[in-house]
């Protein structure tokens, strides 16, 4: 592989985020597919065979890519060498032909990496409907794939967007095993966001040694309170995937005890260290959850409604989403209207059992809420301090069911005139 030499002291001094863990490389290109002509094309690799998991979309109509993965990893988890994704296209309904053409995209990749197509995933996002400009595609997987190194992150992600203004990573570092252990990952999303997945695409790289099968419960149980919990406008994309990889590494280099020089030992559930790298993941996820719903298409705010004292977990999560995916609720925010009976109105229409005369509402900032409903009436509250707040950066609608021990919490954001701008002319 390219770009080996040297690794160590490129690691310590130039990467960041996918590439920080031990054993990862990443590379980016502009082969053309956006039409601005911006990278459009990348891939992150293992220096080795990594332990992978994915969770794919919910969505009954599914990408190309998509159905590549499911194919090569029908458990969803098992043994990856690398990920190669594009954006400006979403290889979607492309028929047999585009099926092929993401294959082609892995035979190229897994050529550059000196391995197996069935060891390389595919992802790709844009424009439904139409077939990959292949020539292009070639360049560009040849180019990124002479590029691998340590120096790419920000060029892999730049890679991945599409309406995203933002790039969006998170990187934990923790100890585990006395050995420390990096979770990095990074996301691309901005509409078509809802779950499951909340129409995103995401890398996660981790050096800890996990074997692929506990990977994949470790990300399903990261997903649920993250991804699946991010709304922007309730639409559920055909090309979500998140990607986990493991290299292992952890421990094999610099440390300063040799007896802990030696490879890690694959961590096992019902441990300490699985509690810990569990949590640790779940902060990475989070953080890039919270990203997505900030870079929101035409967002000014991000929204965190939280439910409390529902019956259940399950009831807590429906009437979340209900508040978080109502038109009227996200426009009352960007107007700054602490117009509560829009939160009262979607908890009711929601699958959750819901009382008035046992709920609560509150809407605010994280740092104050004011009461707005309590016992099946309105409060009396000051509406020019309410609207102060729902003008502020991070709102807030706590909504408190009164009614058993469920919780679940949701991001969203407001919903303004330059979403629909952005969304009407999309294609033309």
């Amino acid at each position: 592989m390219k770009n080996m030499k040297g690794m160590k002291r490129e690691f310590r001094e130039l990467s960041r985020h996918i590439t920080l863990p031990k054993g990862f490389v990443a590379g980016a290109s502009a082969c053309g597919i956006k039409p601005s002509g911006k990278r459009d094309l990348g891939i992150i690799a293992g220096t080795g065979d990594l332990a992978g998991a994915v969770v794919t979309t919910g969505n009954q109509i599914i990408g190309e890519p998509i159905k590549w993965i499911r194919s090569v990893l029908p458990r969803g988890c098992g043994k990856i060498r690398g990920v190669v994704i594009n954006a400006g296209n979403s290889n979607v309904c492309t028929g047999p032909a585009g099926l092929a053409d993401a294959k082609t995209m892995a035979c190229l990749t897994a050529k550059a990496l000196d391995t197996t197509a069935q060891k390389v995933l595919v992802a790709s996002t844009g424009v439904i409907g139409q077939r990959l400009p292949m020539t292009k595609v070639r360049r560009g997987i040849a180019e990124a794939g002479a590029s691998l190194g340590l120096r790419n992150d920000a060029a892999f992600l730049q890679a991945m967007m599409t309406t995203d203004l933002r790039e969006k990573s998170a990187v934990v570092q923790t100890t585990i095993d006395r050995r420390g252990v990096t979770v990095a990952g990074v996301v691309k999303g901005s509409g078509m966001i809802a779950p499951s997945l909340a129409t995103m695409i995401g890398v996660i790289t981790t050096d800890a040694a996990i074997s692929p099968s506990v990977l994949r419960t470790m990300l399903r149980g990261a997903v649920r309170g993250s991804f699946n919990a991010v709304s922007v406008d309730t639409d559920q994309s055909t090309s979500d995937v998140v990607v986990i990889l493991a290299s292992g590494q952890a421990g094999l280099a610099g440390e300063a005890n040799a007896k802990i020089a030696k490879k890690m030992p694959n961590i096992k559930p019902g441990t300490p260290a699985y509690a810990k790298f569990c949590e640790a993941l779940q902060e990475v996820c989070d953080a890039l959850a919270w990203q997505i719903a900030a870079d929101g298409e035409g967002a000014t705010r991000v929204v965190r409604v939280r439910v409390r004292r529902a019956r259940n977990d399950a009831d807590a999560q429906a009437a979340a989403m209900s508040v978080a995916n109502s038109p009227l609720v996200k426009t009352a925010v960007h107007g700054a209207d602490p117009n509560w009976g829009r939160v009262a109105m979607a908890l009711g229409k929601s699958a959750a059992k819901v009382q008035a005369e046992t709920l609560t509402i509150k809407i605010g900032s994280p740092e104050k809420l004011v009461k707005v409903f309590a016992r099946g009436q309105g409060c009396r509250f000051d509406e020019k301090t309410a609207s102060k707040l729902l003008a502020s950066g991070e709102v807030v609608i706590d909504c408190d069911l009164g009614l058993g021990k469920g919780k679940f919490q949701a991001l969203t954001c407001d919903l303004s005139r330059e979403y629909i701008s952005i969304n009407a002319d999309y294609t033309t």
